[in-house]
């Protein structure tokens, strides 16, 4: 079990979930950030990448790889974690 309130009150699990979400889709269109000036042109992006299973795959284990915590068996937190109140 993961300790999602918690991970939600941690920016960096945050920019990481976004970034895992938005670098497989800019790099696979080979845009920047900066490419991205209208809200058009990102919900263009959007419905291209989800209209495309390669990139929906490539999202899917750049996110698992920003959940997963390596160093307990499986997709869930250690013992000490799920104590947690605040981010360590």
């Amino acid at each position: 079990m993961i300790n999602w309130k918690i991970r939600f009150k941690n920016p960096v699990f945050l920019a990481q979930v976004f970034l895992a979400f938005f670098a497989p889709i800019l790099g696979y269109f080979g845009l920047t950030a900066q490419d991205l000036t209208t809200w058009d042109s990102v919900f263009n992006l959007l419905f291209g990448a989800f209209s495309n299973p390669y990139i929906l795959l490539l999202i899917v284990v750049s996110v698992w790889n920003a959940l997963n915590d390596p160093t307990t068996r499986g997709i869930k937190d250690s013992h000490q974690a799920k104590r947690y109140q605040w981010p360590k």
